[in-house]
């Protein structure tokens, strides 16, 4: 699965993954996913806002016990981000039969559609619309950096953009859903254990922020006349380290687009993205609104402009207690299963609002994430599919 996999989306310059959402790579994605859910003789279905599910056993039983991740990627994005969530379902999906476990619940397989948001800007876009926590008015009409709506980048793959919204009556029928996810940090290799689980998720959200200066020639204003938007963003990204810094959050413009973007020209548009995340939501509050105030005293001082539109947000996620125990007490052997917090996103917080959800990570060596230096050891690989096996078979087979 690993290999037919590795090379859809690659791009062999940079060695990342471009699996936006709605594109070739991603229909070559969904492709390989139902195959594999074919292959194994499963109920595939799409949903209304087009996530994949695969199901073993009735769907509309309810109480189902469902795992899964996602298969798109950020922009030269690493291998194991998303899919080894997804490839580690079926792997061991395939590790229950071998073992002739029978399960006593429907077991579903899931890929959640444009869950880094990296065409359209929306994270966990395919879960939230699920959640009812994106609308489906807003979801429509928004835009890649080319300026195709995500209404006309479904419609083009083949999904009907006017069906999208709230999927109340399937999420009720998920008892629980648990995701598997490579570690993006390095607490489980500093720890030396293959396999933890997760306990929360900081609060975290996207803003983007517009300077709106004056365009000019860089050749024949005088550095006094210029009301030149990149010194405002330049000034709020070194304040946004420091905001971030003292309140022991963390704070990134990762993402800048610039009008008209000459090289001779001042420009007189910056957009620039922030994502920031803090242990709680006060203290993201906090760096969020020092930032603002930091980049607005700075646009006056150049006679810049500044915007600032909050695109998503993300409350603090504590994962079900009872089903983190459970994942806890499936795995215990001699030694306790660590459990540990995220900073990152991901589907499971998404969902935790209306279903028990919980998490497990998978060793990364490096820390390493969102990069084409993300890596894990086929042995802890190996070590996730089995805990997944042994959670899915201590929740739905018992």
């Amino acid at each position: 699965m690993w290999r037919d996999l590795l090379p859809v989306g690659r791009d062999t310059g940079t060695g990342g993954y471009r699996r936006y959402a709605w594109t070739p790579a991603d229909t070559d994605c969904r492709a390989w996913f139902r195959a594999q859910a074919e292959s194994r003789a499963l109920t595939y279905e799409v949903d209304r806002n087009g996530n994949q599910w695969a199901w073993q056993g009735d769907p509309t039983a309810g109480d189902a016990v469902v795992t899964g991740s996602h298969l798109d990627s950020v922009p030269d994005g690493g291998p194991f981000d998303g899919p080894l969530g997804v490839i580690s379902s079926f792997a061991a999906l395939d590790e229950l039969r071998a073992r002739g476990a029978t399960p006593t619940h429907p077991l579903a397989l899931v890929n959640f559609t444009d869950e880094e948001g990296a065409r359209f800007g929306v994270a966990c876009a395919g879960s939230r619309l699920s959640a009812g926590q994106l609308t489906p008015e807003r979801a429509r009409e928004l835009r890649d950096a080319d300026g195709v709506s995500l209404a006309q980048a479904m419609e083009a793959a083949g999904q009907d953009p006017e069906a999208i919204g709230p999927d109340a009556e399937r999420l009720a029928r998920i008892g629980a859903f648990v995701e598997l996810h490579i570690e993006q940090g390095r607490a489980l290799d500093l720890s030396g254990d293959a396999v933890g689980v997760a306990s929360a998720i900081w609060p975290h959200g996207r803003w983007r922020f517009d300077f709106t200066g004056e365009a000019n020639h860089a050749g024949t204003t005088r550095l006094e006349d210029r009301r030149d938007p990149m010194l405002t963003y330049a000034n709020t990204v070194l304040a946004a380290r420091k905001k971030a810094r003292l309140a022991g959050a963390l704070a990134t413009f990762g993402k800048v687009s610039v009008e008209p973007n000459g090289v001779n020209a001042i420009a007189s548009l910056v957009r620039g993205w922030l994502d920031s995340r803090a242990a709680d939501e006060a203290t993201l509050a906090e760096v969020v609104t020092a930032i603002e105030q930091a980049a607005t005293e700075r646009g006056a001082r150049d006679g810049v402009d500044v915007r600032v539109v909050r695109e998503s947000f993300t409350p603090v996620v504590e994962f079900a207690h009872d089903l983190r125990d459970r994942l806890t007490a499936l795995l215990g052997g001699a030694a306790p299963v660590p459990v540990l917090p995220t900073g990152a996103g991901h589907d499971a917080g998404i969902l935790s609002a209306t279903v028990p959800t919980a998490m497990l990570f998978v060793r990364n060596p490096t820390g390493v994430s969102h990069s084409p230096a993300e890596s894990a050891a086929e042995d802890d690989c190996v070590a996730g599919v089995t805990a997944l096996a042994d959670v899915l078979e201590g929740l739905a087979c018992r």
